[in-house]
């Protein structure tokens, strides 16, 4: 007498810039970055279940700042859309300058305001049954709860370890 197993559609967010830190933390090496298998852990996280869609959220680095960080990774988007159902998403990278001083910094943009609303329109077009929101990042709480007001199971997934350092 055992149970009857029914296949739930899943969608799968990715944080392209938070899992990007949370293996580096892992590996301390982004070169082992390059050869994580993305296809195998998605399919590893749905199990049974039928990936619908995979969205990977990132912006592009900087070619003028590092030609070869920027190549790199150009090629590890390449690599990402070979993967079926992958929908690589790509933000704004700004650069702001530091306060008195003549050195600058990163910030990304909207990339968590694309993963809210993917995941929530998502939801309203019932295209899944299970959103796995991977991302350690706290603001998507308003999200995560309008997409269970849809009746929809959300998982979240992160680096528990790294969270704890950053």
């Amino acid at each position: 007498m055992g149970g009857h197993f029914i296949m739930k559609r899943v969608s799968i967010f990715i944080d392209g810039n938070n899992f990007y830190h949370g293996l580096k933390y892992i590996y301390k090496d982004s070169k082992k970055f390059m050869d994580f298998n993305f296809e195998k852990f998605c399919n590893f996280l749905v199990e049974d279940n039928q990936i619908i869609n995979i969205f990977y959220y990132n912006a592009c680095l900087d070619k003028n700042e590092n030609k070869g960080k920027y190549n790199s990774q150009q090629k590890f988007f390449e690599k990402l859309r070979k993967i079926p159902k992958f929908n690589l998403i790509l933000c704004k990278l700004l650069k702001r300058k530091i306060k008195g001083k003549n050195e600058y910094y990163y910030v990304f943009k909207e990339d968590d305001i694309h993963m809210a609303v993917d995941m929530v329109e998502g939801a309203c077009e019932n295209k899944f049954e299970i959103a796995m929101l991977v991302s350690g990042d706290g603001d998507f709480v308003p999200a995560v709860k309008s997409t269970q007001k849809h009746n929809k199971y959300v998982e979240n997934i992160y680096f528990k370890k790294a969270l704890q350092e950053a």
